[in-house]
Parts: C-alpha cells; structure tokens; sequence
C-alpha cells in the first residue's frame, strides 16, 4: 500500500483536471495490478472521471449543475437555512452530495486503466479559490 496527499489548487467554480499528477504518483509507487482510490477530504468540492478531449463538457456540466442547485439568495432557493458561510455554501454540499468525494481506478500493467478520454477532476463548487487536499491511496 502506498498513499499521499496532493494538493488541487481552484480559482472558483469548475472542473480542474488533476490526471497526469495521479498518473505520476501511480507510476512512482511500481504496483503493476491494483486499486487506486482517490478520495477528496472536503465536503464542498467533488471528484469526477469525465471526458477530457473538449473542453465543452466540463463547462457545460458546470452550467447544468449551476441551474440545477443554484445560490441560496435565488428566490427558488428560499427553503435553505445554512446560509452562513455565503450563498454558494449550501448548494456546494448539494452538489457534492449529488456526485461523489471517492473514486476507485483499476490500476493494470502499472497505468490507470483509463479509456481513451476520461481524465480525473476535482469539481469545485464554491464561488471563492480554495486549496483543496485529495489522498491518493494505491493498494496492490
């Protein structure tokens, strides 16, 4: 087993694609056949493996998730209590709770066993840049 902690750095909503790191770190640890798991240790933030080839796909996914849970001061929005920490708040713990904070990736011939165009994001749902902490563990 072999696990460490990167750091995925946003500038506000989006996708950011974090693939070649992860890439690097599995090639680092020499498992040939395994498991990785990737896990992001933040409850307004997820992980997705989406299409990395156009860059179409992770703006509009941003825009349907944005009409889909929009801020809490939308008038459509008005049954939220946890306002606190900003209107973006509360729909980002929506939205991560809508998608996923772990991924498992099988690891074969010592690759992420990743199709043609599939790449790892981190889907940031906060309005403000965050330093975003994701543990990769490998286990072989």
């Amino acid at each position: 087993m072999t696990q460490t902690t990167i750091t995925v750095t946003t500038e506000g909503p989006g996708l950011y694609e974090f693939t070649g790191r992860v890439a690097g770190f599995v090639a680092e640890c020499g498992v040939r056949e395994g498991l990785l798991t990737v896990f992001v240790r933040h409850t307004s933030c997820s992980l997705l493996i989406q299409e990395n080839a156009d860059p179409d796909v992770q703006r509009d996914l941003d825009a349907f998730f944005r009409r889909l849970v929009p801020p809490s001061n939308d008038p459509s929005m008005r049954w939220i209590t946890h306002t606190t920490e900003g209107p973006d708040d509360m729909p980002a713990h929506i939205k991560a709770a809508l998608t996923q904070v772990s991924i498992g990736i099988p690891v074969a011939d010592g690759r992420l066993a990743l199709g043609s165009w599939q790449g790892i994001y981190l889907f940031e749902h906060r309005d403000r840049p965050h330093r975003r902490q994701v543990v990769l563990h490998l286990s072989g």
